[in-house]
């Protein structure tokens, strides 16, 4: 029986996974399925638990990272609760393996200050009024680089100041769009969108680049790294540092965690949690600078 294409196919249309991560599910479950042909001589629905933890730790005697070990562990688990669904196996052998503990990675972000300075540096050009129509959209919501790429007309409201955003594993999210934000895509979308059209054929994309064409992911990045640039930043700004942004300044001034990852998209409120590290931060910092006693 071919379990990994069933594999592929449950992954596809039971859980809606993105190409990426479908290709790192796909390659984890190959490696797994050779480990146990080479060392155990075992078929994967015969493997035990013994043999998970085996091959766990023999990722960690190749020298291995945490967090690659953690997401093979995640793609066995879920092959092995496809078998389950299936009925083709009576026990799950990745049953009370723990994950390895990652050291927690200092969270980078940019300072509301830093913030307004990138904001401020596009021009009034039909490519400026759209890089700060993107930019700020991006602050104001916290999408992630391919769904801002992916963004259309049609998932924007800015009447009622909202976008419908689509993740990475198809789940539809509507994420509201602030004052500045709104503005900024009003001008975009009447004027400067307009101009980087010209005569090419309407394919209902929200952010344009100068061919007409829907932008890139690599294109937002570049967008990125030139006002980075401009504004001093350097290399300390990436797509994903403003999404920490949105994220860090929602949590300071007093965003619900599970607001936050509705907000974020993440399915797994752990990942959210991370940035409430950045509020316990600042309440030291008050505390150091407004307690006599500190």
């Amino acid at each position: 029986m071919d379990y990994h294409q069933l594999f592929i196919d449950y992954l596809i249309k039971e859980k809606s996974m993105a190409a990426t991560s479908l290709s790192a599910y796909s390659g984890d479950f190959k490696e797994f399925t050779a480990y146990l042909g080479d060392h155990k001589r075992k078929d994967i629905p015969e493997a035990t638990n013994a043999d998970v933890v085996s091959y766990l730790l023999n990722l960690k005697g190749a020298g291995r990272s945490g967090a690659t070990i953690n997401r093979k562990l995640a793609s066995i688990r879920a092959f092995y609760h496809f078998l389950m669904q299936r009925g083709e196996i009576g026990e799950d052998p990745t049953q009370n393996i723990k994950s390895p503990r990652l050291p927690r990675k200092k969270i980078e972000f940019l300072s509301i200050e830093e913030v307004e300075k990138l904001l401020e540096q596009p021009d009034g050009s039909p490519k400026g009024i759209r890089d700060r129509a993107l930019l700020e959209l991006m602050y104001a919501s916290g999408m992630r680089v391919s769904e801002i790429a992916m963004a259309n007309l049609a998932d924007l409201n800015l009447r009622i100041g909202f976008i419908t955003c689509t993740g990475e594993h198809g789940k539809a999210r509507v994420i509201p769009v602030g004052r500045p934000a709104r503005a900024a895509l009003e001008i975009y979308v009447y004027e400067g969108r307009k101009a980087l059209l010209r005569q090419k054929k309407e394919d209902g994309a929200l952010f344009l680049n100068y061919l007409g064409e829907r932008i890139s992911r690599q294109g937002v990045w570049k967008i990125i790294k030139e006002y980075a640039d401009q504004a001093n930043l350097g290399s300390k700004l990436s797509p994903q540092i403003l999404r920490n942004s949105f994220a860090a300044h929602m949590i300071q001034n007093g965003a619900d965690i599970k607001s936050l990852q509705e907000l974020l998209g993440h399915e797994d409120i752990t990942a959210t949690q991370i940035f409430m590290s950045v509020s316990k931060n600042r309440i030291m910092d008050v505390y150091d600078k407004t307690h006599p006693r500190a």
